[in-house]
């Protein structure tokens, strides 16, 4: 099995580590917290604080992807949007390194999960969006991924099939079917604005704080592509079955910016793309650490078939839909 790119980062390590960039004296405190990339750990200070570092996988962003990240955030918190600003650390960043680790450390912030949202919640949710979107605007991330067919969900295809984790039987199907996908809704890409985005805006990157406003969470996914990206993850299914909640998420986001209703055509495309990042995202993880936690029948016959039936069905729906 391959050595996990984390092996190094045991208790010792992660305290010492964030001590000498933080400046602060720690308690024997280091709790792991679910993270299927990353590696996040909950610690305390001698005061009784309580932190949360967030060690970035190797490799898989750039240096300067993460200062993107922390920039976008910056510039909400600038803006008094309800985000989770990292601590400065030594050296006047927010990122440090351990052993070629890049890592962040952040205040924790206590909230909860909402199931369903109330009427008043999705407009609270467009008027977010509107406001981050806004800040997104501002300035370019050079770092980022451009969330495009031609350069995302090509460059996921071409990571698949260079790591044969395609099935040999399945692989000519497999590639048609991108091809048959990416031919399709390219077109639908050209033109259009492409700001800073949250990325991947569900419901479990949004705390809700009762007597506060939503704070929305984790920016490690953050694209730069067209801002229809960050309303449709929130639907609660389809668009022909969402339309209700649509229609109140562009209510509240349309009080502080514009949105171009013409990229509501955008949606079930990226849902497609969502798909390839989704096995991709699997694939890196089984590649790097020899096995996946994210779903036990990755790779396997069944696996790849359903997969591209499902890409199938995803090219069939957006026909439908132009």
């Amino acid at each position: 099995m391959t050595e996990s790119p984390f092996s190094r980062l045991d208790p010792e390590a992660i305290l010492s580590c964030i001590e000498r960039a933080t400046g602060l004296r720690l308690l024997n405190v280091c709790r792991p917290h679910a993270s299927y990339i990353n590696r996040v750990y909950e610690v305390q200070d001698e005061d009784g604080n309580f932190l949360v570092a967030k060690f970035y996988r190797p490799g898989r962003w750039s240096l300067e992807a993460l200062e993107d990240e922390d920039k976008f955030v910056a510039d909400c918190a600038a803006q008094e949007l309800p985000v989770i600003s990292p601590l400065e650390l030594a050296g006047g960043s927010s990122l440090s390194s351990f052993e070629g680790i890049y890592f962040s450390v952040y205040p924790r912030c206590g909230g909860r999960l909402v199931d369903e949202y109330s009427v008043e919640q999705w407009l609270e949710l467009g008027r977010l969006l509107g406001r981050l979107h806004a800040v997104g605007a501002l300035h370019q991330a050079p770092g980022r991924n451009r969330l495009h067919p031609e350069q995302t969900s090509r460059s996921q295809i071409d990571y698949l099939l260079a790591n044969d984790l395609i099935p040999a039987q399945l692989s000519s199907e497999f590639v048609d079917s991108t091809n048959e996908l990416l031919e399709l809704i390219t077109p639908l890409f050209e033109g259009l604005d492409f700001i800073r985005l949250h990325g991947d805006c569900h419901s479990s990157n949004l705390i809700y704080r009762p007597g506060e406003s939503f704070f929305i969470i984790d920016f490690d996914d953050m694209v730069v592509g067209p801002p229809v990206q960050d309303l449709w993850m929130l639907l609660p299914n389809y668009l022909e079955e969402s339309r209700s909640e649509l229609a109140l998420l562009l209510e509240g986001y349309e009080m502080f910016n514009s949105f171009d209703r013409s990229t509501l055509a955008l949606i079930e495309p990226l849902r497609a793309m969502r798909f390839i990042h989704y096995i991709t995202w699997c694939a890196k993880q089984f590649v790097e650490d020899g096995s996946t936690r994210i779903n036990d029948d990755f790779g396997s016959y069944a696996y790849w078939q359903q997969e591209i039936a499902d890409l199938k069905d995803q090219v069939v729906l957006i026909r439908k839909s132009l």
